[in-house]
């Protein structure tokens, strides 16, 4: 079946990175964009980045933007997340998506950055 496992989040300071991974399983991954979204406890779902699967094209939204990037490795069916510069209102919980039959999420992944 469809699976998305997120990988990566972790406790960071103010200005540090991490990388978040999204592993894919179960569908023709080079066929479908993925998403980025994250939330906090008690917000709505937000979206962070996407990233097309035809010609590679980009989003991000502007709290990220000049911070994050997205980018795919189809060999290895995976979505990646650099962030870098990190802020405290970064601290959300990180969910990747994928839209093919309906949508999926993976099961999320903690990013915590302290001040």
């Amino acid at each position: 079946q469809l699976q998305l496992v997120e990988s990566g989040g972790g406790l960071v300071e103010s200005g540090g990175s991490l990388r978040l991974s999204c592993a894919a399983s179960g569908f023709t991954f080079d066929d479908y964009a993925i998403a980025w979204f994250r939330q906090a406890p008690g917000k709505e779902r937000e979206g962070v980045s996407a990233i097309n699967n035809s010609d590679g094209s980009v989003y991000y939204a502007e709290s990220v933007k000049g911070r994050f990037t997205i980018s795919r490795d189809n060999a290895k069916n995976t979505v990646y997340l650099q962030m870098n510069s990190l802020k405290p209102e970064d601290t959300d919980v990180y969910y990747c998506r994928a839209v093919v039959d309906r949508i999926y999420w993976g099961q999320g992944t903690q990013v915590t950055v302290s001040s």
